[in-house]
């Protein structure tokens, strides 16, 4: 049975009462604070924290949504997340509607139209690795540059395969990102050229928050790594993939994937997304004892990327699913800190890029083009081999079961032309 509220929730809202994300966002007199969302309403949470809603609880919330960011939040924990959740749910029940009056004070103080509200970064990331743990996605593109019969590289079924990327270029949904320049190497030509890249393209990705820091030389063991995982944003890693198949070789992608990625606003929690638990694909050869999990590690999220051409129309260009991943969140976060390394509340650990089994599904362009070959018409009659300029990336993701529907928001970015 969904929980109903006394606040107004549309039908089909990404953000019913079983959700209530956490974000930052900025209100119209300029106050940053710590939010949550309930359908179509923002709800300042330090504003409805004095107005001694959670008096009496075992936790002290207010100086952590006071904060830019939710870091100091995060950090008090699991058992501090639920508890609020509880609380929050509870006091915005549909059977527990306050009477006029406080309504009134809440509607001026704590209760925003969630459009009025400017979301800014929720998390201080404090370090961000990239994953590429879709098994179709590393084949795909294993065939387009290496060998169609080999196309995985001999270690990608044993290890969740990363790279350390850049936190200071990570930034909120509808930012602006220009076209990166860097050097490239033209088919047939004897030397590199400088530029703007002209394959610039969208990477579909979830990431999770860590949510417990550890100390140098201490691993997270797979078993237990949900309880150092605060929640999930949608990511997008754009690439630019003409720059990136020059400099990667032997170090892997520099210039080619630190000039922007974007996340969505709301962290949804580990919690709102229980009921969406789902086996993952079976893992051959079997993984080594420290990536070994059991039960139900990945999760049924619907996702979607759409391209809005400048005054023209959404057009989907594909859909996959995030139950699709090969190497689950356990396993990469394990995998990170086998060798000891650290982890910080805030961390950002991407996915990489998720592609599902048939063309329609694929999270990238590159994918979807098959490396330009196969151009994309959209509605106004134009193509795409990769992203244009002008064009604005936009992603979705929601799961869905048994009339319960948990969603993220969007994810966009518009790109500008390079500064040349």
């Amino acid at each position: 049975m969904n929980l109903k509220s006394w606040i107004e929730i549309p039908a089909g809202s990404d953000f019913p009462l079983e959700n209530l994300p956490f974000g930052i966002g900025r209100s119209r007199e300029g106050e940053i604070a710590a939010y949550t969302r309930i359908g179509d309403t923002a709800v300042n949470l330090a504003a409805l924290d004095a107005s001694a809603v959670f008096t009496g609880m075992a936790f002290d919330y207010s100086a952590a949504f006071r904060q830019p960011v939710l870091n100091d939040f995060i950090a008090m924990g699991k058992a501090a997340h639920r508890a609020l959740r509880k609380a929050l749910q509870a006091f915005f029940a549909a059977g527990n509607k306050p009477d006029a009056t406080l309504i009134k004070s809440l509607t001026e103080k704590v209760l925003f139209p969630a459009a009025s509200v400017e979301m800014l970064m929720p998390v201080k990331v404090t370090d961000y690795t990239d994953f590429y743990s879709s098994i179709e996605h590393a084949t795909n593109v294993g065939k387009m540059f290496r060998d169609p019969a080999n196309a995985l590289l001999p270690n990608w079924r044993h290890l969740p395969v990363g790279y350390h990327g850049r936190a200071s270029s990570i930034v909120i949904s509808g930012t602006d990102i220009r076209r990166p320049q860097g050097q490239t190497m033209p088919a047939g030509a004897d030397a590199p050229v400088f530029g703007p890249s002209k394959m610039l393209d969208f990477e579909l990705e979830m990431a999770f928050v860590v949510g417990k820091s550890t100390s140098l030389g201490e691993p997270v063991a797979a078993a237990g790594a949900e309880d150092y995982i605060f929640g999930f944003l949608l990511f997008n890693d754009l690439s630019a993939r003409d720059i990136q198949s020059w400099e990667y070789v032997p170090l892997g992608p520099f210039l080619s994937k630190n000039f922007g990625s974007v996340v969505s606003p709301w962290i949804v929690t580990l919690e709102a997304l229980e009921p969406f638990r789902v086996k993952g694909p079976e893992q051959e050869p079997g993984v080594l004892p420290y990536l070994k999990t059991e039960g139900l590690r990945n999760f049924d999220i619907n996702l979607e990327v759409l391209i809005r051409p400048e005054n023209g129309d959404e057009n989907v260009i594909c859909r996959s699913n995030f139950r699709h991943m090969y190497w689950n969140i356990c396993q990469q976060l394990a995998h990170h800190t086998v060798n000891g390394c650290n982890i910080n509340t805030g961390d950002l650990y991407a996915s990489g890029t998720i592609s599902g089994p048939d063309p329609g599904s694929y999270g990238s362009m590159l994918e979807l083009t098959w490396r330009g070959t196969h151009p994309i018409r959209l509605s106004d009659g134009t193509e795409r081999k990769f992203v244009n300029d002008h064009d604005t990336v936009i992603m979705r993701g929601y799961a869905e079961r048994d009339g319960l529907r948990i969603g993220f928001g969007e994810c966009t970015t518009k790109i500008l032309p390079a500064l040349t």
